[in-house]
């Protein structure tokens, strides 16, 4: 059966979304088999990246598949075995995916790295997850040569660009090797891929994924992307492929569909480069981060640049950048909810009619998402609590690596404790309120900043708005906002906001200061760093504005 003909009719049963799962988990399943191998026996001169990070080149299924499996004979012949980590400290790149899907052919651990990640932090993640081969190039192997004297149960080093002293040539190493590929069977239940994330507090862990996780993300594609796949789609996105977004998201899932995947990824994202990249290799489905979004919006759209539709996900989605989207791009825009731990586990789907403004939108099917207390009992509808999910999802993780009491931590009986804090009306539909540690006390009210923010992008003059708690002598703490802005405001400006704020949502969820920065501090991923903001607020001496 062709990836073209595997999607499903997720057709309605009491909600829309049905909680109970269409995904058949098999017993056996291997990610590279599924999203290379098996598409390069039935069409090897199929196109399956369009690599633009360097010099353009396409690459076909044929030519993928022969790359990942001499590199996976290679490196069972060095001794990588069923379980190893391979550290990929790549961009955008064809090599990123060719040793994602060789570790994966010989039960491998991969495990993706951010290039802007340095030396401390790459130091870390190697050490806690004993990596024991990382690919990379000439211009992050300085970072590798520093850190390697400790790093013992790292064996060696990969460059697709060329060779140093104590690191290979990728590609010579493939041109020299005669090693065949002894084929290893997986469970569906293996390990295949280890993320690393940082919550608040607290070193990063690693999260440890299943083969079968990418299943997990099917539902999400097949209902969000509508008539998708289809022969005329490409699909790209700014996020890093060292991210569960960027990855799992679009890249992975593309191979698996069969759809042409455009690799690139700006140094600096700029509207105008998204636009060009779009327009010449002809994207039609996009994951756009809503801070990629944001900055298209303040962009000259040119007429030959459409898609057919965008995912987005990390913050809330504005309705009039929704609607933005779909008038100037031609693009329905569906939001997507989901995390490491557990990815895409709800969203909207505007072509099934499965969208509500100020909603995410409901589970999507295999997904039972519940709004838990703190003992772990389900609040009714309208009430706000931790946004929960079952742990029976083909997309939660197994664990975290090495910590078993971090990873009983994460959960409340059966359910997987977000960290989010939201509410479900009786239909079902996901409402985002704030992250736990995001949620601001201020004179005896909890307030979450979503709406506060929606509320402040509503100004044209406004590019992005973030809201947080600043302490304050008196009332402990308050509401400050930081926004940045397409161009430099008159006298007046801040009170403006306030005041918008106190009309269209209360009084006492209006802040009590505005302050324009130049840039708002991001997440590598495209999120908003409210905790940089709430260190900056905390260092500032409180401003006194009109509406105190």
């Amino acid at each position: 059966m062709s990836a073209r003909d595997r999607r499903q009719d997720y057709g309605p049963s009491g909600r829309f979304f049905p909680q109970s799962s269409p995904v058949m988990i098999p017993e056996y399943f291997n990610i590279a088999e599924a999203c290379l191998i098996s598409h390069a026996r039935e069409w090897p001169d199929a196109i399956a990246i369009m690599d633009f990070s360097g010099t353009a080149r396409i690459w076909t299924y044929g030519e993928m598949a022969e790359a990942a499996e001499k590199l996976a004979g290679l490196w069972q012949d060095q001794g990588v075995q069923k379980g190893d980590r391979v550290a990929i400290l790549l961009p955008q790149c064809a090599e990123t995916m060719i040793a994602h899907f060789a570790a994966h052919l010989i039960g491998a651990v991969s495990l993706p790295l951010f290039v802007l990640f340095g030396p401390d932090a790459l130091q870390y993640r190697l050490a806690d997850s004993g990596a024991k081969i990382v690919v990379t190039d000439r211009v992050q192997y300085p970072k590798i040569f520093e850190i390697r004297q400790s790093l013992p149960e790292l064996e060696q080093v990969f460059l697709c660009d060329g060779e140093d002293a104590e690191a290979l040539s990728l590609w010579r190493s493939l041109e020299a090797s005669h090693a065949p590929l002894r084929g290893v069977k997986t469970l569906a239940e293996d390990p295949v891929m280890m993320i690393y994330t940082s919550g608040t507090t607290g070193s990063p862990k690693g999260v440890l994924h299943a083969h079968r996780f990418l299943l997990g993300h099917l539902p999400c594609l097949e209902l969000s992307f509508a008539d998708f796949p289809n022969s005329a789609d490409v699909g790209w996105t700014p996020a890093d492929w060292a991210w569960i977004g960027g990855l799992m998201d679009m890249a992975v899932p593309c191979f698996y569909y069969r759809v042409p995947l455009v690799a690139k990824r700006f140094d600096r994202f700029t509207a105008e480069a998204a636009f060009t990249l779009i327009r010449d290799a002809q994207v039609t489905r996009a994951f756009l981060p809503p801070t990629a979004l944001k900055m298209m919006r303040q962009s000259v759209v040119p007429e030959d640049a459409r898609l057919v539709s965008i995912s987005s996900g990390g913050e809330p989605l504005s309705a009039d950048l929704i609607s933005w989207a779909k008038t100037v791009l031609g693009a329905e825009v569906n939001e997507l909810y989901g995390q490491t731990e557990c990815n895409l586990s709800a969203g909207s789907a505007r072509a099934w009619g499965v969208a509500q403004t100020g909603w995410i939108g409901q589970g999507f099917p295999g997904f039972d998402l519940r709004i838990l207390d703190a003992e772990g009992q389900e609040l009714v509808a309208g009430e706000v609590g931790q946004i929960c999910v079952h742990r029976d999802t083909p997309s939660m993780f197994l664990c975290y690596w090495n910590q078993t009491e971090k990873t009983a931590e994460r959960f409340v009986g059966d359910y997987l404790i977000t960290g989010d804090l939201g509410l479900m009306d009786a239909q079902g539909y996901l409402q985002f309120v704030a992250r736990d540690d995001d949620v601001i006390t201020a004179s005896g009210y909890r307030i979450g900043p979503t709406e506060i923010e929606a509320t402040l992008a509503q100004d044209p003059r406004v590019i992005m708005a973030a809201v947080v708690a600043a302490p304050d002598p008196t009332r402990g703490h308050v509401i400050g906002a930081y926004v940045t802005v397409s161009s430099s405001p008159k006298p007046g400006f801040e009170q403006e906001l306030i005041a918008k704020v106190a009309k269209q949502l209360s009084p006492h969820m209006a802040p009590k200061w505005v302050r324009v920065v130049a840039k708002m501090p991001m997440t590598a991923t495209g999120k908003i760093r409210r905790v940089a903001l709430r260190e900056m607020a905390a260092q500032a001496p409180a401003l006194k504005q009109t509406a105190e």
